[in-house]
């Protein structure tokens, strides 16, 4: 069985006062880390910026606007345009302000995601697994 799920979707990018540009975000779940899922932002080969992501929030925010702190979801509909927009806020700069990213995903390729997660671990099944944590870092001691 396929401990991964990984989805490549194309999202739209708005940051620093910018026009919206196309940029790749890679999502990935590891059924041994089974409350998150890591979203890896793309251009032309590059990584952007990477982000773990609590998997709960990430389907609540296809429903409704969940988060505070850095990252922010919410859905949003525009006709039949169903689309996750995510916020992402970054550490605070000299003048007190913060970097700010926002990215608009389609729903329905967000839902189908966790959808696959969903069948690899089924929420409220996930375990947290103290004891290899623990040895993990007494190990490494």
């Amino acid at each position: 069985m396929n401990a991964f799920v990984h989805k490549t979707l194309v999202v739209q990018l708005r940051a620093g006062g910018t026009d919206r540009c196309s940029v790749l975000a890679h999502l990935s779940y590891d059924a041994d880390d089974p409350f998150a899922v890591t979203a890896v932002f793309a251009y032309d080969g590059q990584a952007l910026a990477r982000w773990r992501l609590d998997r709960e929030m990430l389907s609540d925010g296809l429903h409704r606007a969940v988060g505070v702190g850095d990252v922010r979801l919410r859905p949003v509909s525009v006709g039949m345009w169903r689309e996750l927009r995510m916020e992402f806020l970054g550490d605070v700069r000299p003048d007190g302000g913060r970097q700010r990213a926002l990215v608009s995903a389609w729903a329905p390729a967000v839902a189908a995601f966790l959808r696959d997660t969903h069948e690899l671990v089924p929420p409220g099944q996930e375990e947290f697994r103290a004891d290899d944590v623990l040895a993990e870092i007494l190990s490494t001691g």
